[in-house]
């Protein structure tokens, strides 16, 4: 089965400013979101990709740019399923300011309880997210052979609960997983088991061809890097 290349996008302008977007229209990269996006068609350059497969949100879109015009023939895909999280009435507003609300106890320490005002449940999230992998394994799988590869761009939560999925794990443990923004994360899936290949990766990538082809501060601060002892909801800034 397929190899899937799980990209979460390049830094945007709310993981900075430490804002859970969610699926607020308008989010662009800020710039280093930019420059990391850039990078991305030489880190994946070894890689026989057949299919690129994006969330709606601008910021993925943004993010697989540079790739796409780099490989003028690779096919791009809009998938809803792997949108970020429905966050509800949470969407747009500071994290630092989220953390004092009751319900962010239930997210951090036992997600599969939580659901968003105005929103969707964690639960639903990765049912989704994991439905949306399936279908598109099986699709390239069956267009392209059981050695396809291909990269999908979504968001820190969505990785999150696909790597949970992957190794086995239940949804309340998914807050242990952390990816950056632009990092990669790359699961093997076979008839019997996925296989974990890289979590959050930040270098080189050419190893994860088939055999056989060419190779902490103030709350804000903490909110947006994600170096408190609490996972960073959204996905975190990455490192300063």
């Amino acid at each position: 089965m397929p190899t899937l290349i799980l990209v979460r996008h390049g830094r945007s302008t709310a993981n900075t400013s430490g804002v859970l977007a969610g699926r607020t229209p308008g989010v662009a990269l800020d710039e280093r979101g930019a420059s990391q996006a850039a990078a991305l068609p030489g880190r994946l350059a070894g890689l026989p990709l057949v299919a690129a497969v994006s969330s709606p949100l601008q910021r993925c879109r943004e993010t697989l740019r540079p790739l796409l015009d780099a490989r003028p023939g690779l096919p791009l895909h809009t998938e809803d399923r792997i949108s970020e999280c429905d966050y509800g009435d949470w969407s747009g507003r500071k994290l630092a300011e989220l953390s004092d609300e009751p319900l962010m106890s239930v997210v951090q320490q036992h997600p599969s309880a939580a659901a968003f005002p105005g929103g969707e449940s964690m639960r639903a999230m990765q049912a989704r997210a994991v439905e949306a992998v399936r279908e598109w394994n099986a699709r390239l799988e069956e267009e392209h052979g059981e050695d396809a590869v291909y990269v999908m761009c979504s968001h820190g939560d969505i990785i999150k609960s696909l790597v949970a999925d992957a190794l086995g794990m239940h949804l309340d443990l998914f807050q242990r997983i952390h990816a950056d923004p632009c990092s990669v994360t790359a699961i093997r899936y076979t008839r019997l088991r996925p296989f974990l290949l890289r979590l959050g990766d930040t270098g080189d990538l050419g190893s994860l061809a088939p055999h056989g082809q060419a190779p902490g501060a103030d709350a804000d601060a903490d909110a947006a890097t994600g170096t408190a002892s609490d996972a960073a909801v959204g996905g975190g800034a990455g490192a300063p």
